[in-house]
């Protein structure tokens, strides 16, 4: 069986979820290989094992962490004539969709972006994505080259499959243009304590609905009860209601969580672009009107200052 190259999405060997993912899809067409780039590969090699990995090619270097991107591409480059794969699969993050952008450029390949659904063909890999806004879905393969495909988080279950998981050694040279971009400071993120907003299971976003930034906390106390992220739509983060980088859409992030709650959201095209591919959607708006519904699998039409904390209260009792 062909080999599929997965790269690693982790910090400093800690595998994050869309990584088992991308390797619980590479399954369906071949044997994952794990590209891990920089530190914590010994610590990986179990869990990217556990998922599915028959083996782990580590790299470790000061200039994956020091410099942007193309120290990272080098790395894949080096992977990619290594292994020849029949396609190589990352995690659709910004970071990740420019890496196999420039690997695509590299080996002269075609690239899908934002898949949510992966699939054996007989010429090939077939991605699912959803385009235009989200108002289509169509079905894509790579005609020319190695297929690189960049998939989006929560498009798949992760699901355990052991394997060897034997880690080897990778060998890079780094070219010229690897040391252009140098990473000159750091700030870690403030800690909010709940997911990623576009690797949660669950996201609860407020819009124009709730009328102001001292009113968020309502979004947030449902969001907390569930486990979920918070999300915001661009007309309440214009606003200045909610930080730029919580918004949700076609300017903002997309998410595709399994389930999606719309607080006081109208579901102007822009916000559906960014959440339509999400498995379940609720929609609580007083405009019985509002586009969102046209979406949404269950609606609630009543004011979210009573419907909200209803549910916020619902959740916890349940959960005591």
């Amino acid at each position: 069986m062909a080999e599929v190259l997965v790269y690693v999405d982790h910090v400093d060997g800690a595998v994050r979820k869309p990584t088992l993912e991308l390797l619980t899809l590479a399954r369906r067409i071949g044997e994952p290989v794990a590209v891990h780039l920089g530190a914590g590969a010994d610590t990986a090699a179990a869990t990217l094992a556990e998922y599915g990995a028959v083996k782990v090619l580590a790299a470790d270097a000061p200039e994956f962490a020091d410099y942007l991107v193309v120290p990272k591409v080098d790395a894949l480059q080096a992977a990619y004539e290594a292994v020849s794969p029949a396609a190589v699969l990352i995690p659709s993050s910004a970071e990740g969709k420019e890496i196999a952008g420039r690997l695509a450029v590299r080996i002269g390949s075609g690239i899908i972006t934002d898949a949510v659904d992966l699939e054996a063909g007989d010429e090939g890999p077939v991605a699912t994505q959803s385009v235009f806004a989200a108002s289509y879905t169509t079905k894509s393969r790579v005609t020319k080259g190695t297929p690189v495909i960049t998939v989006k988080p929560n498009s798949a279950a992760p699901e355990a499959a052991p394997a060897a998981g034997t880690v080897e050694q990778l060998a890079v040279t780094f070219g010229e243009l690897a040391t252009g971009t140098k990473v000159v400071s750091r700030t870690p993120r403030e800690s909010t304590g709940r997911p990623e907003l576009t690797e949660a299971a669950i996201v609860v976003s407020g819009g124009r609905g709730v009328n102001g930034a001292e009113n968020f906390g309502i979004i947030e106390s449902l969001a907390d009860s569930l486990g979920a992220a918070v999300g915001a739509s661009r007309a309440a983060v214009d606003a200045g209601w909610y930080p730029h980088t919580n918004q949700v859409g076609q300017t903002g992030k997309s998410v595709s969580p399994q389930l999606y709650i719309a607080a006081g959201i109208s579901g102007a095209i822009q916000h559906r672009a960014g959440m339509q591919t999400s498995k379940t959607i609720v929609a609580i708006n007083k405009d019985s009107e509002a586009p969102i519904f046209e979406l949404a699998d269950y609606g609630v039409v009543g004011d979210l200052f009573e419907v909200v904390p209803q549910l916020t209260e619902e959740v916890k009792s349940r959960k005591g």
